[in-house]
């Protein structure tokens, strides 16, 4: 299996904003309601089985959980289980994002 693709918050912004990416947290709930990044969908990586298979196949996918750990494991579980075409772990999580001065939503998510 190929290396696990990575970006870097600029490079996933980019995406986002420019190529209509999909961005993916795949954190749990009481971190979601901490923190999260503004047009993130939230998808916890616990719940995997419920979600994987609906996710859109004509855009990239931009998945990324707190440091990027548990989203490089969700991201290669994307290509073995639905074979996904264009999907990428942002590196550094919404750690790196939030020190790259990228917007973040903090509080209860509405």
């Amino acid at each position: 299996m190929k290396k696990t693709k990575t970006v870097t918050p600029a490079q996933a912004n980019t995406l986002i904003t420019d190529s209509g990416a999909l961005l993916i947290d795949v954190r749990e709930q009481d971190e979601w309601n901490k923190v999260r990044i503004p047009g993130a969908v939230h998808k916890p990586m616990s719940r995997f089985a419920d979600w994987h298979d609906s996710l859109p196949r004509d855009r990239t996918v931009v998945v990324h959980c707190q440091s990027g750990a548990r989203s490089a494991k969700v991201v290669k579980a994307l290509r073995k289980h639905s074979k996904h075409p264009d999907v990428t772990n942002l590196s550094g999580g919404i750690i790196d994002w939030a020190q790259d001065n990228y917007p973040i939503d903090a509080g209860p998510a509405r």
